[in-house]
């Protein structure tokens, strides 16, 4: 089974290559560009090196969301590309599960935290629990839209030991730090932000479970609107009040 894996949710941009459970390449960078101008090149550069023939692929991964909006279509296009060029499926990995999947194997429990604005954090609480040989993944909290005050308080009231990573860890770690009250640490800089290989990993469980979809299908799941349309519902709301427009 060979897996590309895309994420261009966040900060970081990044593209990988899968195979029978071996990660063949990776390309991460996490520098001004826009992911308009990296990923494609990025991936171009990974099949160069390797000698990839994309037909031999499976399926493309993409972190379908949360994250940024501009980052989830640049992702989403690139993913959909592929997949209707290639006649392939597409698996969307959702990005805070492919964010605690970088901490594969950990005991604590994990809280990927990615800075949302406005005083919200992208955010689920994930763990690792045996399943005969094997671990998997757990949701114990979905991923959501939230205020960090409301997450550190679940976290709090679990009693459990919680391992933090994601690009809203430096933005709010004096809160972290003031407000959490069991026992936690910080992920290490190799594994604190997306990584591409997460999410082809992930996706190729997902793929062996037959949780694909079409390249027409894939939308990005964003959680809540856009800034611009957030902006706009403002704007709407107060030509209401002050009695003007429809």
């Amino acid at each position: 089974m060979k897996i590309i894996g895309l994420d261009s949710s966040g900060l970081v941009a990044s593209a990988a290559i899968v195979e029978d459970g071996i990660l063949l390449a990776e390309y991460t960078t996490n520098y001004k560009k826009t992911h308009s101008q990296t990923l494609l090149p990025m991936l171009a550069q990974l099949k160069d090196m390797i000698e990839l023939d994309l037909n031999s692929v499976d399926a493309i991964a993409v972190a379908a969301g949360p994250g940024s909006f501009t980052g989830l279509r640049i992702g989403a296009a690139t993913a959909k590309g592929l997949g209707l060029a290639l006649g392939k499926p597409l698996v969307e990995v959702p990005t805070l599960e492919g964010l605690a999947y970088n901490l594969w194997g950990t005991d604590r429990l994990v809280c990927p935290l990615m800075d949302a604005r406005r005083n919200q954090v992208y955010t689920g609480l994930y763990e690792f629990q045996k399943e005969g040989r094997e671990l998997a993944l757990n949701r114990i909290a979905d991923q959501c839209a939230v205020d960090v005050h409301a997450v550190i308080e679940q976290i709090n009231r679990l009693g459990r030991e919680v391992v933090y990573l994601g690009d809203g860890v430096p933005v709010y770690q004096s809160i972290i730090e003031e407000e959490t009250k069991v026992p936690f640490v910080y992920a290490p800089a190799s594994h604190n932000r997306q990584q591409a290989s997460s999410i082809a990993s992930l996706g190729a469980v997902y793929y062996a479970w037959g949780r694909v979809v079409t390249a027409a299908e894939h939308q990005p799941e964003y959680l809540r609107k856009s800034q611009a349309e957030r902006e706009r519902e403002d704007e709407f709301s107060h030509t209401k009040t002050d009695g003007i427009g429809c």
